[in-house]
This record gives structure tokens, C-alpha cells and sequence, in this order.
């Protein structure tokens, strides 16, 4: 089929533009996709020497080719970006769909009424009015939507009638059955916090769900992230070509969390809201007001007349309305019931002149606030009164009738006669979706009674509280229905506007409170109320406002996963308020048996974290400050760029940034900005503000690009960026030009990072090649090269990672290997090094804008802050589980923020820094409980035993320690295959034991403490008489031996385990091949009659210790056994996996008896936060307490976990537990050890 005569007019008569402007080999990659264009047509385009001699060549064949080609060609335009070009075409597309000219009838069939019901799409106004001309723009767009998912906006101003057009649009029998016959789905959305959108998702999810299986249903998204997740894979699997509505739309964030590949139309105020969303787009515009005729039909209708018979003054309304459909429809309403006074509503009209609520504002305020005077005045005296108490109500916030039954004090039923009045009157809007009806005021409506009741809004608010004090004397409502989550949501605004400042006082310094919202708002929201009531709240007491805000800023995070809020509290300090509530609830509650734990030595973990934020999934390669301090914006391994709230973690704004990873964000100087750059080779420029992009920078570098920087003033705006390539590496870039304004040479190696100097003079780069350099801003010349590689001994390969300025300019810090440089910038020399032990290396340092403070980021996970003048450490900054890739001060220098591999944005204040006495431990380590203390050993990451001694440093690594109590001695194991024996508490050596050639895994004493045995991953078991020194070696084993245990209280019989699979007893008496894959524990029953294997393979074995007979095989792990346990009566035995999973087995049978409680499951981590590492058994059996990425207590009868402690850190390696089971003693992998005691009355 040829091209259509219109289509190849409108190619001739616009290809001198086509060809000035676009890229054919972009333009081309898309039309091979259509099938409209073979490969050999794009050579043969391609031959062509310069990129217009492409263009006009593909529009001579374009010329040759049909109609489905134009529209390809069309298609591309839009998708790479020439939207210009493309609505040149547009007026011309050939007309390719079936549907395009058919004739849209009402077609409202039981099929539509039955799809608009379960989708909740609300039905027609009582005065209905069709709007013939503008429905069939909207179906005509909703057509374009048949093949590909897209967005169609209907915009226009606020009571234009954009709501109803979109219900409507799709009451269409035919546009459904063809275009959606995955169904229709309705949501209000209207102006909301995050918190609200979650819950709003949530409910669609739900409602999506409810026809699917009941086995493939979930437990609710606890995050905006995880519910746009549920919501793309219900709409792409579960429905495909289904339309979803978002009604009322104000911010583009919002938008971007339905950003999720689908179909949707939407009604908003804001005609540019799409631009911040992928995907074809279609706008219909919604006049602000109807025309005369129509108009005039909806009076006619509601005094049930004919247009030709209304009175005059029905046409002087709709001229003194201009056509507003929400005036007209307020008139209307009173004329119903009053059919006589025309005259009288026309002159309210025009005498009420009311002051303009907000000039600047799209509102026809004039109008709407003479028809709502109207309108009011007609209702009873009692019932205006009620109206005005509707003034409280918070604008696009819908309420249940429940809340205004106790608001007015009156029976629900009389409350919703009420209601059902005031909507009536046009004077309310009813949400007949939700069950029960959900209530609001159009913002219109709400800024009228605002400002008609100025000076009574305390005493309204006041009115809210005491009647929420009456109804609720015994306790905050918590069922989390509609009714529960406003007073939850809305109470404590309530009271500040109330001016009730004992009440907020007392409500917001309640854990119980923090508890009860908890368990429906996000931590972003709970930090936002203190916040906004800050003010009132200080007057109080400041110190425990700061307690409940940063219990809540350092663990929010945690939040999410509901805890015990008690417990979490406990680990507070002992002198905060939140501590002090929590612990009286704790003692109460262990009363009636709850378990609750106290961690007694939290003392020494000290913490200057104000913050801890978790905005991607996937590592976190960037975070900076905007310039005031307000903003953070962060990007990373999800490609995406992120912008939330500085105080509470609220975002503000994402975008899918880039194809590739994102490994730099930077503010511009005057925060308008945000550059972004990438592994896929490009740099992007965003406006903050629209959430667009403004500048692409695509075709320079040619690796990927490492680092980006501006200028740190706007007088001359400057963007720097460094990148992989060998030679062309570093580029200064002015937004205003299309290419790089300059290249700075003179690295032969990647580039990692690149800033410029206090005044914008140099830029400073940091490479591979082991150098520092100082290029001239102006000339991009050379000044000074910094040979950090010179430094260090030898030829080893030297990569500084990143430099840094100091305040006054003078000076230049720089990281490489395990050491941070600080140069003179004027002669070039080194001035002093801090340098880290040998086992850590610097990921990133950077200097304070306004003091001599340096941060700096190591591999151990940590941050230290230095003073450069003194050249002393003040500070200790734990808390990241991985590595830490970047660092930043506030343009204040009061807060410091790290990002890292662990997913989490962390601030901390920098104020309040301190020298930690904690040490950081390593995870091995033995303990001694005893009636009057407990006794720790564990080495620390400077290989120097810890807790009961300080000794010297080791030569080697400690692997391992062991305690003896008669005598009181140690073992300690090292890498290097050395075994030490010390007296405790002196730290003496009493005997060094040479034997082993690796490193030594496990240690123990036998009971006299005469004999010491180790294994090794030599392959080798030695038992030793440790003070002559005598050895026995057990070998046999082909692969390291991890562990070992005692069969009885002497060393004659012994049982080890090994990587090859096998299980071997007393000196090589029995030797079996237990499993197939690497054994990974063993137990053995408290009698000594049987012991337990688990092993990679997947399965539990049990054995007799005398035959050695396998007496169960137990299978049903899906992940590695890491972990086993006998109870102590011998009856059960637990076993936990790699995916956190806990089992019970019986031992007499072999049967499954539970499967710990799998509740809690996080989408992104396993059941138990890690691997299973030590399962132990209470003395009766009935509590079983399991480590992973933190503690869990279980009821070993019913499964169901009893308690939960969330350590600062992960993947816990043991528990050791006191023979009461009162005491525990762990680990984690940021080194802080935790002694926890059960709380007892």
C-alpha cells in the first residue's frame, strides 16, 4: 500500500526542517525495529558522507515506502526527543486503526456497568451533562492506547469537570471490549504525603488481588518502592491490557510511583506533570468553564425545565459564573429546592463581592465564594454551625462519617442524613467507592470556610480534641480502619493548631504513641511531626524532643520491618526518656511473660549518626548536600537519581537517570540543578524544580564516567568531569554549549575523581597513574603534579582514589592505598600522612568547608574524622554494613553524609564528636559465664586480644580464642598457623605451639585444661599438652577442618567435620562419608548417644555415636544447612539454612514437627535477615534462641517467634549463651559486641 497523498504532502512540505535537525542513525535503529526498514536500506544510508546527506537519503526512501512507515518514522521523533518535528506530522498520520473512524455511541451496556463497578469508577452526577466534542477527544486518545501502554492527561482548572469527563470517557462498551479488557481501575489521589500514596497503592493492590488465587496473595508493601513493584507486576502479569484512572493528580513524584510501563489516564491541574514519566503521552485540555448552552442545560435540569423557558436572569448567572460547571452546579442545587429565587441568587451573585482568598490562584475565587455564601445560608441554623466544623478538615483528605459522629456528638446514622444534605446542596462530595462512604470538601469549599472563620480556628480545632478525648478515654484507637488511621494520622495537628500544648506534650512524648503510629506511617512521617511541632514542643523540654526524633532517625529503617517498638527502644541509652518508657513497659509485660532484653553494655557504642535513610535498592554510589543544606540528592547501582528531605528522609523527587549505573550526582551552586553521570558514557543536567531534563552530554567520553563536579559559585557556571579513558579523561563543560569547553591533559590513566578549589581556580584530579593534579580553570593548562606513587616503596601499582581542598585553598588531602596525603598546595610538599593499619585502605577522604576537619571512609566499613592542625583522630563513625563510596560535609559543616554499598544514605552530626573508647572486634570469640561475671575474649581488627586483656599486637591474624576457667588461661589461633596459650588476666605467654602451617579455625580446652586440641585448614587436628609442648596430630582429612567437638569430658574421643564431606571420630576410629557436598556443623545429643551433620548438600543427618549407624535423613532445606542443635532432652533438634529458615525435627522419627514462623519475610532478604549461623535450646526446651543477620527467640512448641533484637550490624558468626538462658553474648560484623540480659520482674 502506497503512502497516503496527505502524509507524503506533509513530508515534502516539512523535509527542508527534517532535514536540518535529526540524526538518521538514532531515527533508523527504530524503524528496523518496526520491520519498516531492512538492514541493507540502512547501509546504503549510511554510505552517505555527512549526517544531512543521511537525512535527505531516508527521506527519499520514506518517500517510496507506505503509510506504516511514516508512522514509524513518526513514532521515533517522539521517542528521541524531536516533539517539534513530530507535531509537524502529526495532523497527517494516516488513519491505520480499525477503530479510528467509528462513531463513539453511549454503549453503556450490564458489560460496562459491571467492569466500571469493580473498578470503582464513580458514577454519573445526579445533573448530568454530556460533552459530546470533548469525550471523543479523550476515547480518541484512550484508542491510541490499544497497542502500547502510554498516559492520556486531562488536564484544565480546578471544578472544570475533568472527573467526571474521564468516568465517562470510558462508559463505552466497545472501547473497553477492544482496548481494556483487562478492566478499568479507579484512584483518588488528590495532594498527598508519602505515607498516604503508600496506603493508597496498598488499597489498589488489594483490590487488584481479591479475584486472584488465594495462594498467590501477599502481605501489604511496607514502602512506596515495594508497592510500585506489587503494582507493576499485578497490572503487566495479572492484568496487561487493563486502564488504570488516577484522578486529581498534583506532583509529579507521585506520578513516577505509577511510572510502572502500563496504560493510564489521568486528571490534573498541571499540564506538564507527564513530562517526568516515560512513555507515549496524550493531553486533552478541559475548558475552565462550560459554554452558555450547556450551562444553561444544567440549570434546566435541575429546575426541570426546558432551556427556552428558563427566566432571564438563568443567563446572567452563567455570565457572572463564566461557565464554571462547580458554580453553576451550587446554583443549581438551591434552585432545585427554591425554584423561585433566580432574582434572589442572581443579585448574591453580584452585591457579595468577597476578598480573593489567594490571588495568584487559577480559582475563579470571586464566584465560587458568592454561590458557597449562597448556599450556606439556605441550610438550617444547627446545620450551618456543623458546616463551619468542617473547617478543620485538611484539603483533599477524605474522612468517614465516623470521625464527624464524634466530632458533632450525634448518632452515625443522623450524622450521615446530615451528610447526605450537604451533598445534596452541591456543599460536599461523597466517595461512594470506599466502604464506608468517604467525605470531602473541595479545596474551593475549604478555603472559603477558612477564611470565613479565621478568628475561630483554634477554638474549631479545640473542638476536635476534647470530642476525641471524650470518645477515646480508654486508649488511641489502633483496628487501623478508615476512622482510626485520620485520628492517627490528623491528631497531633489537631492539637497544635489547637494551641493544646500539654495535650501535644504529652501525646508526642509517648513511646505508646510512637508505637501505635508506627504501625501505619512510614518514619519519614513520624519525623515529620516532630519537626513541624518542634517549636511547640522545646518549650517543653528540647532534650527529650531530640530522644524521640533521633530514635526515630536511626531507626526508622527498622521500622519497616514492624518490630517489637519496645524492644527496639531499649537498646536507647539509659538516660533517654524513650529508654526509660520503655523499660518500665518492658518490666510490666515480662510479668505476663513476654521476653524482652536489655543490652547492658551499649554504653561503649556511641554514635554521632543524626540520620539513616534507605532510598535505593542496590548499592548507593553518590550523595551530596544541596548548597542550602536543605536537600540530599542520591543515585547508584538502580540507575536512578533520588532527592529527598535533609531532616527526615521524605523524598521529594525520582527519575530513572540513566541506562547504566549512576556513579556521581553534584548540585549546582544556586541547588537548581543536578548533574548526573554514568557508566553508560553520558552526563545528564536535571532542573530540580520541573524534575526535567534539561542537557545531555553524550558523545566525549568514551568509558564510563567517573565523577562530576560544579563549580562551586554561579559566577562562572562550570561542570568538571573525569572519566576511564586513557587519554581524553578530564572536561570542562559550560551548559551553554553543546560540547566540552575544554580538555585537560596529562593523565595516561583512568580518572577517578576531579573538584575544584575554594575559588573555582583549579580543579584537582585523582588517577590510576598515582598522581594528583592541579589544572588552571582558565587555561585548562597543568599547574602541579602531586606523585602520591613516589611515597611508597617499590613498584606496586598505587591508585589515588580522590583529593580534597581545605577551606582557605592551601592545602590538598589525597587517598591511596592505606594512607590519606596532606600536600602544601604552593610548594608541592608532603606535609604529613594519616595512615590506617595495614589490614584497611581508604575509600575516600573529604575536608570540612568550614573548619580543619577531614572525614575519611575506609574499607572496614567506618568513617574517622581528623583534625587537621592537630593531626589527631576525633572522631569514630560506625554504622554502614559495606563499603562506604562516598562522603560530604553540609555547606555548614555541622553534619557529615556517608553513602554506601549497604543501600543507606547516613548523616552525622559533627558537633558532637568524641574519641570512641569502643573497639571493634572480630566476630570468633569465647565466653565464660560465671555468678559475678562474664567474661569475653575476642581479638580486634589490630589483631590484639580484647575485653578481659589488651595484649600487644599479633604478628598474625587471630582467627580464633579460647577460654579455660581452672586454670585461667586462653588459646589463641592465628592465621599463620601459630597457637599461643596466655595467662588471664596479665596477658602473659605461657607456651607458643608451632604445628600447624595454615591457619588454625577452632580451639578448645578440655575440661582440666591440661590438653588444648586445634584444627586447621591444613587439613589437620592437633591435640596438645600444651605446657611441655607434646603433640599428637590427627590426620585424614582432605580438606580444611572448621570445627570439632568433645564426645565426653575427656579428649579420647573426638568428633570433626570437613569441606570434603566427611565426618570423623577419635584418631581416624571411624571414618564415614556423611554427605556430598562440604559438612558445615555438627552437634552432638546432650547424653552423647547421637550426634547431627548438616552439610551444602541440603539435607540433616543423624547418627549414632557407638555404631555410627545413620539413623534419619532429614530433607526439606532449600539452601545450605549451616546450623543444628539437640534440645536437651534429646527429643528435638532444630536446623537453620542459608535463607534464614528454622526447622524442628523430631529425633525419635525423623518427622518435621515446625517450621519456624515465616512472617516477616522481607522481598529483598531472607526469613532471618542472613544464614542461620547457632540455633540453642532454653534448659526446658521451650524458648529456642537463632542467629543471622540479628537474634530471634521462639516458642519451640508453636514456631511463632517471641522476640526480635535488631543488631547496628549483620551476619552474626555465634551466640554464646549463659546456662540460665538470662544471658547472651554476640558479635556482629561492624565489630560491636552485645550482651544482652533478659528483663526479668
Amino acid at each position: 500500500m502506497a503512502l497516503e497523498e496527505g502524509a507524503r504532502s506533509c513530508l515534502l512540505r516539512v523535509r527542508h526542517k527534517l532535514e536540518q535537525d535529526i540524526k538518521p542513525t538514532y531515527i533508523m535503529d527504530h524503524m528496523i525495529s518496526d520491520g519498516v526498514m531492512t538492514v541493507d536500506e540502512e547501509e546504503k544510508i549510511r554510505t552517505q558522507t555527512t549526517r544531512k546527506d543521511q537525512a535527505v537519503a531516508l527521506l527519499d526512501l520514506m518517500l517510496r515506502k507506505d503509510n506504516r512507515t511514516y508512522i514509524s518514522f513518526y513514532n521515533a521523533l517522539i521517542k528521541e526527543a524531536y516533539d517539534d518535528l513530530a507535531s509537524l506530522l502529526h495532523t497527517d498520520l494516516p488513519r491505520t486503526s480499525p477503530m479510528a473512524n467509528k462513531s463513539f455511541l453511549d454503549g453503556c451496556t450490564s458489560y460496562v456497568q459491571t467492569v466500571l463497578s469493580e473498578g470503582g469508577i464513580p458514577q454519573r452526577p445526579v445533573v448530568f451533562v454530556s460533552r459530546a466534542e470533548l469525550l471523543n477527544r479523550v476515547r480518541e486518545k484512550l484508542y491510541r492506547l490499544q497497542k502500547e501502554p502510554g498516559w492520556v492527561t486531562i488536564f484544565g482548572m480546578a471544578g472544570s469537570g475533568k472527573s467526571v469527563l474521564a468516568a465517562e470517557a470510558v462508559r463505552h462498551h466497545s472501547l473497553i471490549e477492544e482496548c481494556f479488557p483487562g478492566g478499568i481501575h479507579w484512584l483518588s489521589i488528590g495532594q498527598l504525603e508519602k505515607p498516604d500514596l503508600l496506603v493508597k497503592i496498598q488499597s489498589l493492590c488489594f483490590r487488584l488481588e481479591q479475584g486472584l488465587d488465594s495462594q498467590l496473595l501477599h502481605r501489604p508493601p511496607n514502602s512506596v518502592d515495594e508497592a510500585k513493584e506489587r503494582l507493576r507486576f499485578l497490572m503487566l502479569r495479572r492484568y496487561p491490557r487493563a486502564l488504570l484512572i488516577l484522578d486529581d493528580i498534583w506532583d509529579s513524584t507521585v506520578l513516577k510511583a505509577f511510572d510502572i510501563n502500563c496504560r493510564i489516564m489521568l486528571t490534573t491541574r498541571n499540564r506538564s506533570l507527564t513530562d517526568s514519566v516515560s512513555g507515549a503521552k496524550y493531553e486533552i485540555e478541559v475548558e475552565s468553564g462550560l459554554d452558555e448552552k450547556k450551562a444553561l442545560e444544567i440549570l434546566a435540569l435541575y429546575t426541570n425545565s426546558q432551556i427556552h423557558g428558563l427566566p432571564e436572569e438563568a443567563r446572567f448567572i452563567v455570565k457572572e459564573c463564566k461557565g464554571s460547571p462547580l458554580v453553576v452546579s451550587l446554583i443549581g442545587a438551591l434552585l432545585k429546592e427554591k425554584p423561585n429565587r433566580w432574582r434572589y441568587y442572581l443579585a448574591q451573585l453580584r452585591q457579595k463581592q468577597f476578598k480573593r482568598i489567594r490571588k495568584s490562584s487559577s480559582y475563579d475565587y470571586d464566584a465560587l465564594d458568592q454561590a458557597m455564601a449562597a448556599s450556606i445560608e439556605v441550610l438550617p441554623e444547627d446545620h450551618r454551625e456543623l458546616y463551619k466544623d468542617l473547617t478543620v478538615l485538611e484539603k483533599d483528605i477524605k474522612v468517614p462519617a465516623k470521625v464527624l459522629s464524634i466530632l458533632w456528638d450525634l448518632p452515625i446514622e443522623e450524622v450521615e442524613d446530615i451528610l447526605e444534605e450537604f451533598a445534596n446542596k452541591s456543599l460536599l462530595f461523597v466517595d461512594l467507592n470506599s466502604k464506608p462512604y468517604l467525605y470531602y470538601l473541595h479545596d474551593l469549599q475549604l478555603d472559603f470556610l477558612t477564611e470565613q472563620n479565621r478568628n475561630e480556628i483554634e477554638s474549631l480545632h479545640t473542638k476536635v480534641v476534647r470530642q476525641y478525648q471524650q470518645f477515646y478515654k480508654k486508649g488511641h484507637p489502633t483496628s487501623g480502619d478508615e476512622e482510626s488511621l485520620y485520628w492517627i494520622r490528623f491528631l497531633t495537628d489537631h492539637m497544635a493548631k489547637a494551641n493544646l500544648t500539654q495535650e501535644l506534650y504529652s501525646l508526642m512524648f509517648s513511646l505508646d504513641w510512637v508505637t501505635i503510629k508506627s504501625q501505619v506511617m512510614s518514619p519519614a512521617h513520624l519525623i515529620n511531626d516532630y519537626i513541624a511541632h518542634g517549636p511547640i514542643l522545646d518549650k517543653e523540654n528540647s532534650e527529650v524532643r531530640s530522644q524521640f526524633q533521633e530514635f526515630l532517625s536511626l531507626s526508622g529503617h527498622q521500622l519497616e520491618h514492624r518490630p517489637d517498638v519496645v524492644q527496639l527502644a531499649l537498646s536507647e541509652p539509659q538516660t533517654s526518656e524513650v529508654y526509660r518508657q520503655a523499660h518500665k513497659q518492658a518490666l510490666e509485660r515480662s510479668c505476663k511473660g513476654k521476653l524482652y532484653f536489655d543490652w547492658l553494655n551499649k554504653k561503649c557504642v556511641e554514635s554521632l549518626s543524626l540520620l539513616v535513610i534507605h532510598p535505593h535498592q542496590g548499592s548507593l554510589y553518590s550523595a551530596c548536600f544541596s548548597h542550602d543544606g536543605a536537600k540530599i540528592a542520591s543515585c547508584g547501582a538502580s540507575k536512578t537519581l533520588k532527592v529527598f528531605k535533609s531532616t527526615s528522609g521524605e523524598k521529594l523527587m525520582e527519575l530513572q537517570a540513566h541506562e547504566d549505573e549512576v556513579l556521581c550526582c553534584a548540585f549546582s551552586p544556586d541547588d537548581q540543578m543536578i548533574a548526573t553521570c554514568s557508566s553508560d558514557r553520558k552526563i545528564k543536567v536535571w532542573n530540580v524544580e520541573r524534575a526535567m531534563l534539561i542537557r545531555v552530554f553524550e558523545e566525549e567520553h568514551q568509558e564510563q564516567i567517573n565523577h562530576c563536579q560544579f563549580t562551586n559559585t554561579t559566577q562562572r557556571l562550570l561542570l568538571a568531569t573525569c572519566s576511564n579513558d586513557k587519554f581524553l579523561n578530564v572536561k570542562l563543560w559550560n551548559l551553554n554549549k553543546p560540547s566540552s569547553q575544554n580538555t585537560m591533559f596529562g593523565h595516561f590513566e583512568p580518572v577517578n575523581h576531579c573538584c575544584f578549589s575554594p575559588d573555582d581556580a583549579f580543579v584537582s584530579t585523582s588517577s590510576d597513574d598515582g598522581t594528583v593534579k592541579l589544572f588552571e580553570v582558565s587555561s585548562a593548562n597543568e599547574r602541579k603534579t602531586l606523585n602520591v606513587k613516589a611515597l611508597f616503596d617499590g613498584d606496586e601499582e598505587v591508585l589515588v582514589k580522590c583529593s580534597t581542598w581545605t577551606s582557605d585553598g592551601k592545602r590538598i588531602a589525597c587517598a591511596a592505598k592505606n594512607a590519606v596525603w596532606v600536600f602544601d598546595v604552593e610548594t608541592a610538599d608532603m606535609l604529613f600522612e594519616i595512615r590506617t593499619n595495614r589490614l584497611s585502605m581508604v575509600q575516600f577522604c573529604q575536608a570540612c568547608p568550614t573548619s580543619n576537619l577531614l572525614a575519611i571512609a575506609y574499607s572496614n566499613y567506618g568513617v574517622e574524622l581528623w583534625d587537621l592542625e592537630s593531626n589527631k583522630k576525633m572522631a569514630d563513625c560506625r554504622g554502614h554494613l559495606s563499603w562506604i563510596e562516598r562522603l560530604q560535609f553540609s555547606p555548614d559543616g555541622s553534619k557529615l553524609l556517608s553513602c554506601s554499598d549497604d543501600q543507606t544514605v547516613r548523616l552525622w552530626e559533627t558537633k558532637k564528636v568524641y574519641t570512641s573508647s569502643a573497639v571493634c572486634l572480630k566476630r570468633d570469640s569465647d565466653v565464660l559465664f560465671s555468678d559475678e561475671e562474664i567474661i569475653v575474649s575476642a581479638a580486634d581488627y589490630c589483631n590484639r586480644l580484647q575485653v578481659l586483656l589488651q595484649s600487644e599486637e599479633k604478628s598474625s591474624r587471630v582467627r580464633c580464642t579460647c577460654l579455660c576457667k581452672q586454670p585461667s588461661i586462653m588459646a589463641v589461633g592465628q592465621e599463620d598457623g601459630g597457637v599461643q596459650v596466655l595467662e588471664v588476666p596479665s596477658g602473659k605467654m605461657l607456651a607458643s605451639l608451632q604445628g600447624h602451617t595454615k591457619t588454625v579455625f577452632h580451639c578448645q580446652f578440655t575440661q582440666n585444661g591440661q590438653m588444648l586440641i586445634t584444627s586447621s585448614e591444613d587439613t589437620t587436628i592437633r591435640m596438645w599438652r600444651w605446657q611441655s609442648g607434646e603433640c599428637k596430630v590427627l590426620q585424614g582429612h582432605k580438606e580444611q577442618v572448621r570445627g570439632f567437638s568433645l564426645l565426653s569430658n575427656t579428649s579420647s574421643r573426638l568428633l570433626s567435620w570437613s569441606f570434603d564431606g566427611t565426618v570423623k571420630s577419635g584418631q581416624q576410629l571411624q571414618d564415614i562419608d556423611a554427605h556430598k557436598g562440604a559438612i558445615l556443623s555438627c552437634h552432638v545429643s546432650p547424653d552423647g548417644s547421637m550426634f547431627a551433620s548438616t552439610s551444602a548438600d541440603l539435607t540433616v543427618k543423624v547418627w549414632r555415636c557407638d555404631t555410627w549407624e545413620c539413623v534419619h535423613s532429614l530433607t526439606g532445606h532449600s539452601e545450605c544447612v549451616r546450623s543444628c542443635r539437640f534440645s536437651w532432652d534429646g527429643r528435638r533438634i532444630a536446623t537453620g539454612d542459608d535463607n534464614g529458615e528454622i526447622r524442628l525435627w523430631s529425633v525419635k522419627d525423623g518427622s518435621l514437627l515446625k517450621i519456624c514462623s515465616r512472617e516477616g519475610k522481607d522481598g529483598l532478604d531472607s526469613l532471618h535477615g542472613g544464614w542461620v549461623t547457632d540455633l540453642h535450646f532454653s534448659p526446658d526446651n521451650s524458648v529456642l534462641v537463632s542467629t543471622g543477620g540479628y537474634i530471634k527467640w521462639w516458642d519451640v512448641e508453636s514456631g511463632e517467634a517471641l522476640q526480635t533484637f535488631y543488631t547496628k550490624g549483620l551476619a552474626l558468626k555465634k551466640i554464646h549463651v549463659s546456662p540460665d538462658f538470662s544471658t547472651f553474648v554476640t558479635i556482629d560484623n561492624i565489630g560491636i559486641l552485645y550482651v544482652l540480659q533478659r528483663i526479668t520482674p
